[in-house]
């Protein structure tokens, strides 16, 4: 185990704000089982991502990997553009 790196973690997710310079919001979805319910609910969580070329639009649908901490809030940085988002 030793000397191995572990990958960093990647999700899919649509951009939903890109208002900032170099980054922009990632909004993504999972299914999780409700305990008592046993019934699949939809959450969604949010995530700053690092965009260094300004490249993403809204709607965008994009691929994000973690990275070390760029600052306060933004600790995901942007893979690559999957789909754009139509016009």
């Amino acid at each position: 185990m030793a000397g191995q790196e572990k990958k960093p973690r990647t999700m899919q997710g649509v951009v939903v704000s890109n208002g900032m310079d170099k980054s922009v919001v990632v909004m993504t979805n999972r299914y999780i089982k409700h305990p008592k319910y046993k019934k699949f609910v939809r959450k969604s969580t949010k995530v700053m991502a690092h965009d260094a070329d300004n490249t993403c639009g809204v709607g965008d649908s994009v691929t994000i990997s973690e990275c070390l901490p760029l600052s306060k809030r933004k600790t995901w940085a942007l893979v690559s553009i999957d789909e754009r988002a139509a016009l």
